[in-house]
């Protein structure tokens, strides 16, 4: 059931669900996700249950102010406290030392919590009017491709599930992931942000995973090898290859899209194409949107042109890199 997220009705129904222990998706800038109360075992399993998610990957816990993440976390280092004030709200997740006892199913059992603070007005009201922290992961089946319309929610979960329809997602991609747990900032899952923006909020440097020298990383969402894959098979090629292999195929080019920033010859009217954007924003955008459309005209093979090596399209890059791991 898709209700507008601009009716304070719905925002108030949404909020009953997630009170009662149910399951609400919704939507924010990044992607729309699948919320319910981060303070109880029992509807934080639904969502395991209701994505086929293993239950030891955590999720990320919605705040609509900043005030609540004393709620859930202790020890907030004076870096994660400058990249909260400078990019909350906003598509930043920061990881920190979870208060005992406190949303552990959330967290999947480990001792830390990651925590965001949303932009979208849809997920700020539903927040506010929930008054507690809200749990949601992407709404969509575990490992598949990320939901970006309401439309697409409801693909997913069908029409028993209350969707808070808040339009297209701005961002498009999922929120840079931050761990402040080891004593530095560690950069776990890239986003729209590029490190030197969260460098500029924080007010030092920011590692990757691999440059960190200590304990091992939380785990965090979005980070396995293998994520927001298509049905289709994606294979991330130069522009020189994909325009190597349509010619080979020629004619004969069958159930294959292209998503590439170069202009390709194609001969076979059974190809489909769409043309990545120059802009990294835009791409994020559209990425996920543009992989579910070539679903649901039937692919077989996705061939993506690899994108640029700048730090914007990092977020891109990663996604697009675990859509095409085995």
């Amino acid at each position: 059931m898709i209700l507008d997220g601009k009716d304070p009705a719905a925002i108030a129904e949404a909020a009953r669900v997630i009170r009662a222990g149910g399951l609400v998706g919704f939507a924010t800038e990044t992607v729309y996700g699948l919320g319910a109360d981060a303070s109880s075992s029992a509807a934080v399993a639904g969502i395991f249950a209701a994505k086929g998610r293993p239950s030891d990957h955590p999720l990320i816990v919605h705040v609509a102010i900043p005030a609540q993440v004393a709620d859930y976390a202790f020890n907030i280092p004076p870096f994660a406290e400058r990249l909260m004030a400078a990019l909350w709200p906003g598509p930043l997740t920061v990881i920190l030392k979870r208060q005992p006892g406190i949303a552990a199913a959330a967290a999947g059992g480990q001792d830390s919590i990651g925590l965001r603070c949303p932009a979208h007005p849809v997920a700020q009201a539903l927040l506010k009017a929930c008054a507690t922290g809200v749990a949601a992961p992407s709404a969509n089946r575990f490992g598949r491709v990320s939901p970006t319309t309401a439309r697409h929610v409801a693909e997913e979960f069908g029409d028993d599930l209350l969707v808070l329809d808040g339009g297209p997602c701005e961002v498009g991609i999922e929120s840079s992931i931050v761990d402040c747990t080891r004593g530095r900032p560690v950069l776990l899952r890239p986003g729209v942000f590029t490190r030197a923006q969260l460098e500029a909020a924080c007010g030092e440097p920011v590692l990757s995973n691999e440059e960190f020298l200590g304990d091992a990383a939380p785990r965090a969402s979005g980070t396995l090898e293998s994520h927001y894959a298509p049905t289709a098979r994606v294979r991330l090629m130069d522009a020189a290859a994909i325009q190597a292999a349509l010619d080979l195929l020629g004619t004969d080019a069958a159930h294959i899209a292209v998503y590439a920033r170069s202009v390709v010859r194609i001969t076979s009217e059974k190809v489909i194409y769409r043309r990545m954007p120059d802009d990294a924003l835009a791409t994020a955008q559209q990425l996920f949107a543009v992989l579910r459309g070539f679903d649901a005209q039937g692919v077989k093979l996705i061939w993506i042109e690899h994108p640029p090596a700048g730090a914007g399209w990092d977020g891109v890059r990663d996604r697009l890199g675990r859509a095409a791991a085995d």
